[in-house]
């Protein structure tokens, strides 16, 4: 039955004004987020500009320290000098001696890999140093090197800085937007990029309308924001949209209302949630002695077990868990679970060592120490068996306080370990600097062994430098027996992977250990908080 003209006409104008606030959202929504990228694309320039200042300042008062103390050669006394100003300033990947040509002679971290093209330099203003955009071997990577005469001007000092650590991130909480920002010289040579370039060449001439200029070092960031500049394209186009989204207004809000019961759910909410009802569990994936056989101990992995039995892998959580915060809050869990489930086990095997992943965040206050002391010192595990595993593919961003917390949690008798090393941010450096006890190498290594020879000679150069600085050395990732013989060969006496046992959880790791490391038939427990404890200097 056909509905009568007039209550079409009654029904046409109900969807349109149902549409109307709708289309006062869309209004108001659009004009936030162009307020919100001109603001993104503003504080881009203003922390940009201030960063660059500031770390390129603090290298170059490095720099001045060591010229007035008269570094300018490569004794054993003066490389000591570069290296502890390389401390100083954690975003300086290597400082140098230069010879009268301008090449390295020496410098706190091996010397860099192929020669060093100069595509741009300017003088330092109120200052003898000048600041260079470099290039290092065949890596197209930019890098900055501040270069400084010292002594009668025939040799000179240098530091060289990645270009990234000059710029700031474009986006609100460090989410990129579709802004785009450049560093660069006076000159137009460009030191670092953010963002998406744009192609057109309107687009491009509006970069530089939110410039930024360092006096000092002579550098500017200019930026461009494709999303203000469409805000003229999208407000023409809306005349045309204000009859359809009216129209459809009931239909995208039924739509949306019917999204919304289904998706209601907030992602870090349902961690919060999981945590707080224990739904995170240990396992544990073995080390091996693969000289004796015996096992080691075991590092920690984390599973989300589910209410309905099923388990979720980390992938799908830990960079959640990370960019929310909860990581710090789980990872604790974890140890008290490691606890309840390995405390008589461990007290019974003291040589047994319990591994715990640690990210940057674990590392950014004072609080990871106290931490520690709350949660093991009156249990059956002592210090001594606790391994934290830092990876490099998270940088630290400030190394000489967190050198100062691993040299704490050392005298608690905790070790450190450096994981995925030589796939991260920082290479030796972090081995330099943090002063670790043990190094595991990364399973990209392990699994190019017999068919790359790059990759065998950095698995024997890690072993001797480990050797030389007392370290031990993990291999992960092992996953068949010719593996096994390679790292044997090679000096490596530690694995862990598949080849030997994948995750177990705890029931499963503990009938693995008894079937391989018995209980000694008169162990006794010791007091809890017993660990064994060593002083290391965080010099």
């Amino acid at each position: 039955m056909l509905l009568p003209p007039r209550k079409l006409i009654v029904i046409a104008i109900g969807v349109l004004l149902a549409g109307a606030p709708v289309l006062l959202i869309d209004y108001w929504i659009s004009g936030l987020i162009i307020r919100q990228s001109a603001s993104d694309i503003e504080t881009f320039s203003r922390r940009s500009i201030h960063l660059a200042d500031k770390r390129l300042s603090a290298t170059l008062e490095a720099l001045d320290g060591l010229a007035k103390r008269g570094i300018d050669r490569c004794n054993p006394e003066q490389i000591e000098a570069l290296r502890t100003a390389s401390l100083s300033v954690a975003w300086v990947k290597q400082m140098a001696v230069l010879g009268a040509a301008g090449q390295p002679i020496c410098s706190d971290l091996s010397l860099p890999a192929g020669p060093i093209r100069i595509q741009a330099s300017r003088p330092v203003r109120n200052s003898p140093a000048v600041i260079e955009v470099v290039q290092i071997g065949d890596h197209s990577q930019r890098m900055v090197r501040v270069r400084r005469p010292v002594g009668n001007g025939t040799n000179s000092l240098s530091a060289l800085l990645p270009a990234e650590a000059l710029v700031a991130k474009i986006g609100m909480n460090d989410v990129d937007t579709s802004g785009y920002g450049q560093l660069a010289l006076l000159d137009g040579t460009i030191i670092e990029e953010i963002g998406t370039r744009p192609n057109d060449a309107e687009s491009l001439s509006a970069i530089g309308a939110n410039a930024r200029v360092s006096e000092l070092f002579g550098l500017r960031v200019t930026t461009s924001s494709p999303q203000i500049e469409e805000a003229a394209l999208i407000s023409g186009l809306r005349e045309i949209a204000l009859t359809i989204t009216g129209i459809f207004a009931v239909l995208l809000l039924a739509l949306g209302l019917l999204l919304y019961r289904r998706h209601h759910d907030d992602p870090v909410a349902e961690l919060a949630r999981a945590l707080k009802a224990g739904e995170f569990v240990p396992y544990y994936q073995p080390t091996v002695d693969i000289s004796t056989g015996r096992l080691r101990g075991a590092e920690v992995l984390m599973r989300w077990k589910k209410r309905d039995g099923s388990i979720v892998p980390p992938a799908l959580f830990i960079p959640m868990a990370e960019s929310s915060g909860l990581i710090t809050e789980m990872t604790y869990s974890m140890m008290r679970q490691v606890i309840a489930d390995l405390g008589r086990t461990c007290a019974d095997r003291p040589k047994l060592s319990l591994s715990f992943n640690m990210t940057a965040q674990h590392f950014a206050n004072e609080n990871i120490v106290g931490d520690m002391r709350r949660i093991f010192e009156r249990s059956p595990i002592r210090f001594s068996q606790i391994v934290l595993e830092l990876t490099e593919r998270q940088p630290l961003e400030n190394l000489g306080k967190s050198r100062r917390l691993i040299a704490s949690l050392q005298e608690l008798g905790v070790r450190i370990a450096i994981d995925d090393v030589g796939t991260g941010h920082s290479g030796l450096s972090y081995i330099l600097k943090l002063g670790p006890d043990i190094i595991k190498i990364d399973k990209l290594f392990v699994d190019a062994l017999g068919s790359d020879s790059n990759s065998s000679t950095i698995v024997e150069t890690l072993v001797d430098l480990a050797g030389s600085m007392r370290m031990d050395v993990i291999a992960e990732g092992v996953e068949t027996f010719e593996q096994v013989i390679a790292l044997r060969e090679r000096g490596v006496r530690s694995a862990q992977g598949y080849v030997f046992a994948p995750p177990l959880p705890a029931a499963s790791f503990l009938q693995l250990l008894e079937a391989i490391e018995p209980r000694p038939q008169n162990a006794e427990s010791e007091q809890p908080g017993r660990g064994v404890r060593r002083t290391v200097s965080a010099a």
